[in-house]
């Protein structure tokens, strides 16, 4: 099993929640974070000059088993890009054991 983290733009959040939905990925939980980013230089926007480096993002956690992590990352990098610098990052580690509270039962088929 994986599990797959990613950090996005709040504004890409439905695309991304329905591109997951598409491909089968119908469980994830996500909070809203802040961050520090690379870009060291502000924008200016109607004679306003802000930061960039510190623009809220959602944080999204998908557990799934081996088979769907290509499936997934692939959605959420296909959804997410806008192709401008701050569209986020995907973090892809390994689960050792999953249980379901309720029954018990451990093992992928608790993730269906």
């Amino acid at each position: 099993m994986k599990k797959i983290e990613a950090i996005i733009r709040k504004s890409k959040f439905s695309t991304v929640k329905n591109a997951l939905h598409e491909v089968g990925v119908n469980f994830f939980s996500y909070w809203d974070v802040t961050g520090l980013g690379n870009e060291k230089e502000g924008h200016v926007y109607r004679g306003v000059s802000y930061s960039t480096s510190d623009i809220q993002r959602r944080y999204l956690s998908i557990v799934v088993n081996d088979d769907f992590e290509d499936v997934t990352v692939k959605a959420i990098l296909e959804s997410a890009s806008t192709g401008d610098v701050g569209d986020g990052k995907i973090f892809v580690s390994h689960i050792d054991e999953v249980y379901r509270i309720r029954t018990g039962e451990k093992g992928g088929q608790t993730l269906k």
